[in-house]
């Protein structure tokens, strides 16, 4: 098997409140593969965007604290570089893509002078040099007229070029993984398609893993090859694609699965929403975090918290007490309402 690219091991990531100690990742394991699109799905305040910040070590401090695990990258403790060998790593090896690229670009700056600045800092580009590149990775994330484009400004951009710019940043310098943090976000469907091929397409140039966080199944079965849902901080199932759409075995992700709406959906309570709210993550959990939401509660929840199990192929695993059990199968609604 293919050595891992990335592997994080037992994550976790606090935040020190007045309230107290918010456990946003508690202890989250998983690997990323080269060239492979892994999707990371939840709902919000289930630790997703924490988890990738942790990555590259962004969270902030002094609130903020990797307090445990390890970050191994090509065999390397993240966790373990200073400031400024992390710095380097930055977008020259690991890039980001953040969620709202309109704060993330600087509005005093044209893009092409953004994207450039990668070359000129991290290769020693001039200028021109800089420029240059910048005009032909415009033309790579299919910017219209990238010779002009290059001189304006990111108000100038609408929302969909603003985060094509925003994925030529990041790959201006062919990083081996590419993070996506919720990057089809307020966009609207038919943006969203070109967006996502956009990063397929710069995946391909570069030959790139994409770690890709979203709240869209939609998104992540036109494009995951693995995908791991996350819940209250931690894992809750962890699978191929395929076997999480047609095969789930963690309540939650049932109910992600049956909350999907449907072109063909003819009836309003078709739908079938999850009851109920996530769980404060101030609390430890000494007992299934989604119990209190579950429709198959079972007394072993209330009292035990389910380590991840082996359930199916050997890549599929789900942190229920019953998913190893045979004929534990999805409800009959969601069978009948299969994702396609």
């Amino acid at each position: 098997m293919t050595e891992p690219l990335l592997s994080v091991r037992d994550l976790k990531t606090h935040f020190q409140t007045d309230d107290g100690v918010v456990r946003a990742v508690d202890g989250v394991s998983f690997d990323i593969f080269p060239r492979e699109v892994f999707a990371v799905v939840g709902e919000s305040g289930s630790g997703k965007s924490v988890t990738a910040l942790s990555i590259l070590n962004l969270i902030p401090k002094p609130h903020g604290k990797i307090v445990q695990g390890e970050i191994l990258f090509h065999g390397q403790d993240l966790l373990r570089l200073k400031d400024e060998e992390l710095r380097q790593l930055r977008g020259n090896k690991i890039a980001m893509i953040f969620q709202d690229p309109l704060t993330a670009l600087n509005p005093v700056f044209t893009v092409g002078h953004q994207i450039g600045e990668v070359f000129r800092v991290h290769r020693g580009a001039s200028k021109k040099q800089a420029h240059a590149r910048a005009i032909e990775l415009l033309e790579l994330v299919d910017i219209p007229r990238p010779d002009q484009r290059v001189d304006e400004f990111p108000h100038q951009f609408s929302g969909g070029m603003r985060q094509r710019a925003m994925i030529a940043m990041a790959v201006a310098l062919d990083p081996d993984l590419l993070i996506a943090d919720e990057p089809t976000t307020a966009l609207d469907v038919t943006i969203q398609a070109q967006i996502m091929d956009v990063l397929l397409k710069v995946k391909d140039e570069f030959n790139s893993a994409i770690m890709l966080i979203t709240h869209d199944l939609g998104v992540v079965a036109g494009v995951a090859d693995r995908v791991m849902v996350m819940y209250a901080g931690r894992v809750a199932e962890m699978s191929s694609c395929s076997d999480l759409y047609y095969n789930p075995k963690h309540p939650y992700a049932w109910g992600l699965m049956t909350s999907i709406t449907r072109l063909d959906q003819e009836r309003k309570d078709r739908l079938l929403p999850i009851q109920g709210t996530p769980p404060s993550l101030l609390q430890e959990f000494d007992y299934c975090p989604f119990s209190p939401r579950c429709p198959h509660v079972q007394d072993v929840c209330r009292k035990e918290y389910p380590v991840l199990r082996q359930c199916g192929s050997h890549d599929h695993t789900a942190a229920c007490h019953f998913a190893a059990d045979p004929g534990w199968e999805p409800p009959v609604e969601l069978v009948a309402e299969k994702v396609s």
